[in-house]
């Protein structure tokens, strides 16, 4: 299954929203330096859906805003 979601890093509360075409934002306190805030998301993502981090992983915009996450 792969999810769609839009990041805000270096945002004040951490949190995950559902917007009403089925994607996710993803605000984490993370920097978009290094991979920080991918680091974040995976984390956050991985426990509002309640699975391990091992199995989400970024397939599509590793370095943008808008990624595409798979549920393995």
């Amino acid at each position: 299954m792969k999810i769609q979601v839009i990041v805000k890093p270096n945002n004040r509360k951490e949190g995950i929203e559902t917007l009403p075409d089925g994607s996710y934002r993803i605000c984490v306190h993370a920097p978009a330096h290094e991979g920080q805030a991918n680091e974040a998301v995976i984390k956050l993502l991985a426990e509002f859906l309640s699975v391990p981090k091992s199995k989400l992983r970024i397939v599509q915009g590793a370095k943008g805003r808008k990624k595409r996450i798979e549920i393995v």
